[in-house]
């Protein structure tokens, strides 16, 4: 069958949207996790290479038959494993549109349309997020990517201060930069630091409390020590507890040494859009750039991020690149390309227009206090239940659970590993672990549009479930 077959997009564009509609439509009913392994999964789909094409719409059902049981709930109301987001309704639907669109953001005159939803976009999120007037923004695959054009301005910042140029010389000979970190770092900032040559292992590690903030008097200690060009990189949301480095303290340490501050934001930055949680993240606009998912608390679809950076300048030394076959930029114009390591990407300012204009500064405000009060209720009343303890003070949207009670470091990771695989193999809920200092923790990651305070209680009832039956086995 010939390759170039056109099929009727009307149809096939219907019967996709009615799958999709099947697939949100159960998704609350459902267990709240995939029905098969990935080895089960990759032997479903396992195929010689095709010869011949097949019609768009025998391969669109293949493709919903194949995947049918190797999906998770990641949309779901008690999907708890990472913070995500839950794709909402509205930007889907934009989105959809970006697809059918089929706009490449290459540069303002290729799609003057998207450029101009981008522009709009990154106005409205510097402001609701509380970030200096006339930050700049790059629209990028998420946070890791974020936190990589951050600190790439940094990068570039602290060493033209010191007269070296390295976009055009790179690192072969430049002043060393000292990087400081928390203890609790993120592993995706510190793979931002990999890709930019400054590697993950030769950071100064300072010392952190006990919910993860950065010390003080620690950085303090750790940048007296040495001398040059230095980056600071600071964290909104710690991944187990959520919270944030207290940045009004660290900030001014870092000024007296010159140095570069960027924060990793992912999911703690939204902190700062809601009023009742902003304390939490006060004085996070004092730092120079920022890193943000959109896919998180914003609830677009995959992929997008957002890159903050103070000064715009930085943020263009370290991004843009032409060709002499790109369009030139009229003074006083924002190009997309200019603030992102990338020509050819997704438009994604059209679903996040879409979703700050339908949730409005209000909604994303009540939408972050509603999982930090959800995170908060499903700790509290599993935590009633004996042998379960809660580690955290619940601040924001993470909450972590430990089982076993008074027993050994070992036995506890033991019997809490177990609890999060029953949990799971049940399918009412669905959380993941993490290891933090040596114990094995069942992490609560609220982030979810459709989450309500009834799938809260539902699910304290079935990782209070969980823990009886893990407890039954060992009595």
């Amino acid at each position: 069958m010939s390759t170039h077959k056109t099929d009727d997009p009307e149809a096939l564009f219907r019967r996709a949207a009615e799958h999709a509609l099947a697939f949100r439509r159960g998704i609350a009913d459902r267990k709240q996790r995939p029905d098969m392994t990935y080895g089960e999964a990759l032997a479903k789909w396992e195929a010689s290479t095709p010869e011949n094409g097949q019609p768009s719409e025998a391969v669109l059902e293949e493709m919903v038959r194949l995947a049918d049981g190797g999906l998770h709930a990641m949309t779901g109301p008690r999907f708890f494993g990472w913070v995500i987001g839950g794709s909402h309704p509205a930007g889907v639907a934009a989105d959809w549109l970006v697809s059918a669109w089929g706009q490449n953001v290459g540069n303002h005159m290729a799609a003057p349309a998207a450029s101009a939803a981008e522009t709009i976009a990154a106005t409205w999120l510097v402001d609701i997020l509380g970030l200096p007037n006339g930050s700049s923004v790059g629209f990028c695959t998420g946070a890791t990517m974020a936190n990589f054009v951050g600190l790439a301005a940094g990068r570039s910042e602290v060493l033209r201060r010191l007269g070296w140029d390295v976009e055009a010389k790179g690192l072969f000979g430049a002043p060393e930069i000292r990087v400081a970190v928390g203890e609790d770092v993120h592993v995706s900032a510190l793979s931002a630091l990999q890709f930019l040559g400054l590697g993950h292992e030769r950071v100064l590690k300072v010392a952190t409390d006990a919910e993860g903030r950065m010390l003080p008097g620690a950085l303090a200690k750790a940048l007296d020590a040495g001398t040059g060009p230095c980056i600071v990189m600071a964290q909104a949301g710690q991944i187990n507890t959520g919270a944030s480095d207290p940045f009004e303290e660290i900030v001014p340490i870092a000024r007296r040494h010159g140095a570069w501050v960027h924060v990793d934001g992912a999911f703690g930055l939204w902190g700062n859009a809601c009023p009742t949680r902003a304390h939490l993240t006060r004085g996070v606009e004092l730092c120079d750039s920022w890193a943000t998912d959109g896919h998180k608390w914003l609830q677009t679809p995959y992929d997008c991020g957002f890159a903050f950076v103070r000064d715009a300048e930085a943020h263009r030394r370290a991004m843009a690149f032409g060709a002499s076959y790109l369009p030139p930029v009229a003074e006083g114009e924002r190009d997309p390309t200019h603030y992102v390591p990338e020509l050819s990407r997704r438009a994604r300012g059209f679903a996040t227009w879409a979703l700050l204009k339908h949730f409005g500064r209000a909604g994303i405000a009540e939408m972050v206090e509603r999982h930090c009060r959800i995170a908060k209720i499903v700790a509290d009343k599993a935590a009633e239940e004996p042998g379960i303890q809660m580690l955290n003070k619940v601040v924001l949207n993470q909450a972590v659970l430990r089982f076993g009670g008074n027993v050994s470091i070992e036995e506890g990771n033991d019997k809490t590993l177990a609890t999060i695989a029953q949990l799971q193999k049940d399918g009412i809920a669905f959380a993941g672990g993490s290891k933090w200092r040596d114990r094995w923790m069942m992490r609560i990651s609220v982030s979810g549009w459709s989450t309500t305070e009834a799938d809260a209680l539902k699910t304290a009832e079935a990782i209070k479930s969980a823990w009886r039956q893990v407890r039954g086995r060992n009595d």
